[in-house]
This record gives C-alpha cells, structure tokens and sequence, in this order.
C-alpha cells in the first residue's frame, strides 16, 4: 500500500510541476508576443506610416519610394496586430520571420551591411511564439484533421 500512495504522489507533484512549467511558458510566450507587437507596431510602423525623417531616409536610400515604406509600415501594423490576436499568433510570427529575412537581404545589399544583424535579434523570440503556436497554425490552415 506504501509503495501505491508513493507512486499516486510522484505522478501528482510530476503533473502539477508539469502545469506549472506549461503555464509559464504560456505567460512567456503571450509576453513575447506583446512586446514584440509593442514594437511593431510603435517602433517599427509608426515611423514609417508618418513618414517620419529616420524612415524616409532609409527608404531614400534603399531607393524603393515612399510607397515601399507606407507598404513596409502597413505589413509591420498588420504582423503586431496578428501577434496580439491568440488564433492568429503563430501565422503573423511566421510572416514576421519571413518579412525580417528580406530585411536582412535588403540591409545586406542596399544598406551595405549596416544594422543587418538586428532582424535576428526580433526572428529568435517570433520563432518561439511561432513553434508554440504551431498546432493552432496548422488547424487554421486545415491540416491537421
């Protein structure tokens, strides 16, 4: 009977340290997503949707026109919007990494390497927020039946 109630009290506090670390992850990961949808959207789009002088000089010199950066400001505003959104977390983390790798391309070749490694830095925590919402991604898209 000892080794029974040993065995019920191992597998309960192994469920309940299971919880508690799913549960921080969670918070973690919902963290990331507010934070990087902070800075999408405030610090990344709205310089770039107003036009502002440290936006425009870039696109300037990329030579893209200013259609490029209010197109650039938008795909940022929608990605911080998708993080925020629980469903649509795991796609918009996605396409950020997709987006930050042309940026990437884009500083390499038009800016001479200048800041390239910085769209790293923002594709490290959009891939945990993307693995961890990768279940409800594949269900969004139908392929998990």
């Amino acid at each position: 009977m000892s080794s029974t109630a040993t065995a019920a009290t191992t597998t309960t506090a192994t469920a309940t340290a299971t919880a508690k670390s799913g549960t921080a992850v969670v918070r973690v990961v919902r963290t990331l997503r507010v934070l990087l949808a902070l800075f999408f959207a405030l610090a990344s789009a709205l310089p770039k949707l107003l036009a502002l002088p440290a936006a425009t000089t870039v696109f300037d010199a990329i030579g893209a026109g200013h259609w490029f950066m209010y197109l650039t400001g938008l795909v940022e505003l929608a990605g911080a919007v998708g993080l925020l959104v629980r469903r649509l977390a795991g796609p918009a983390a996605t396409a950020l990494i997709i987006f930050l790798a042309f940026a990437f391309i884009t500083q390499l070749t038009a800016m001479h390497g200048e800041n390239a490694g910085t769209p790293f830095i923002f594709m490290v925590p959009l891939a945990v927020i993307a693995w961890h919402r990768r279940a409800e991604t594949a269900e969004l898209l139908g392929r998990s039946r």
